[in-house]
């Protein structure tokens, strides 16, 4: 693994020409990924699982193996680090199935805090307890027809949300097809995936790729924000 994604990794830096490289873990098919590119970085992506979907320069490999194997390369050459470990161990419906799902969350911390650089960890609201001083971004903040709360915590810098507007609009039953006026539910066996291609500006994604996915406009708010502060810092 380290000789191939180190090829990967030094290729995408030279690629990167002159724009900040953000490491993308727990990539799916790069809803997040495509948030930070428009927001002016060049990213690559990590996942355990192939992502032939994925936009960008992609490493087959477990984050945390992957972590503790390119620390040194993080620190000297990567802007920011994003990891959105799975949520199923967080989930309620996952629990109220029983199932036993790796609690991810600890882990990724501990092990991009050792890169010294700073992070991104996105999850669902339920792994609240889980996450430090998390921020909440909905899809009503950026326009969208669908809420998919999720919480964001930021290790070595601050994300300040926008205004969160009131929730006025009812949510779709789950499975069933959004009816005018109603914000739709991406989960499980959705209906509509060209709708919510359209709505998260994922056109590229699978029904499997939208649910898991954190929405574009999300992490191009939060990478240029990120982006400001830090040339913000290079002026002072």
């Amino acid at each position: 693994m380290n000789t191939q994604a180190l090829t990967v990794l030094e290729r995408a830096r030279r690629d990167a020409e002159g724009r900040p490289l953000l490491i993308n873990l727990y990539c799916c098919q790069g809803g997040s990924a495509a948030g930070y590119a428009a927001a002016g970085f060049a990213v690559v992506g990590v996942d355990i699982e192939p992502q032939p979907r994925y936009p960008y320069p992609f490493i087959q490999a477990g984050a945390l193996e992957f972590l503790a194997a390119f620390a040194g390369w993080i620190l000297e050459h990567a802007a920011l680090t994003d990891a959105s470990p799975p949520c199923q161990a967080y989930s309620r419906a996952w629990k109220i199935q029983q199932r036993q799902h790796p609690e991810l969350i600890g882990p990724t911390r501990e092990l991009l805090a050792a890169t010294g650089r700073p992070y991104v960890i996105e999850n669902v609201e339920e792994a609240a307890a889980e996450l430090r001083s998390p921020v909440t971004l909905c899809g009503a903040m950026f326009g969208m027809t669908t809420y998919r709360h999720r919480l964001l915590e930021a290790g070595g810098w601050q994300i300040t949300p926008p205004p969160h507007p009131a929730h006025t609009a009812p949510l779709t039953k789950m499975g069933r097809p959004r009816r005018p006026g109603e914000f739709a539910h991406y989960v499980g066996n959705f209906s509509g995936v060209q709708e919510a291609r359209d709505d998260m500006r994922m056109p590229w994604a699978s029904r499997d790729g939208l649910r898991e996915a954190v929405p574009p406009a999300y992490t191009e708010y939060i990478g240029r924000q990120f982006l400001a502060a830090r040339v913000k810092e290079a002026a002072a």
